[in-house]
Order: structure tokens, then sequence, then C-alpha cells
């Protein structure tokens, strides 16, 4: 692309702050080829704390999961298996 080190980083700092936008806006983000970025609400539940072992309630929250496309899943297992 020709693009320098600054230039570069710029770029790929705007995608992911475009990325970060739709997420905001509980928008999908779907990458054709790589795969899809999305928000779920995840409940209160039972846990432990890590240090103490003592029962522990994980409070309600909004995470961020990717699920891997099926190329790049496809790729990343012919690289993990040579």
């Amino acid at each position: 692309m020709g693009l320098n080190k600054v230039e570069s980083k710029e770029l790929v700092e705007a995608f992911f702050d475009e990325i970060k936008k739709s997420l905001i806006n509980n928008e999908e983000v779907k990458l054709s080829g790589f795969g899809n970025f999305k928000i779920l609400n995840k409940r209160e539940r039972p846990g432990r704390n890590p240090k103490t072992g003592e029962p522990a309630i994980i409070s309600a929250r909004k995470v961020v999961t990717f699920k891997a496309g099926q190329k790049l899943r496809k790729k990343m297992s012919n690289i993990l298996s040579e």
C-alpha cells in the first residue's frame, strides 16, 4: 500500500475506532473472510474469588465476543497442523 509506519498506525487505529463505534451502538460487525464481533449481555451469576476461593457474585455486564469466520478458521487450521 506504500504507507509509512505512522500512516499505517493511523489507519489501524481508525479501523478499530470504527469497530468500537459500531459495538457501542450495539451493532454487529461482520468482516468478510475474517469473523464477527458483537456485544453480548451476560447475566449476574455465582462465581468465586480466585485469590480466596470464597463464593462471590459476578455482576451482570456487557462483553465483546468474536467468532472467527470459516475462511480464517480454515487458514489457521492449516497453519497449526504444519
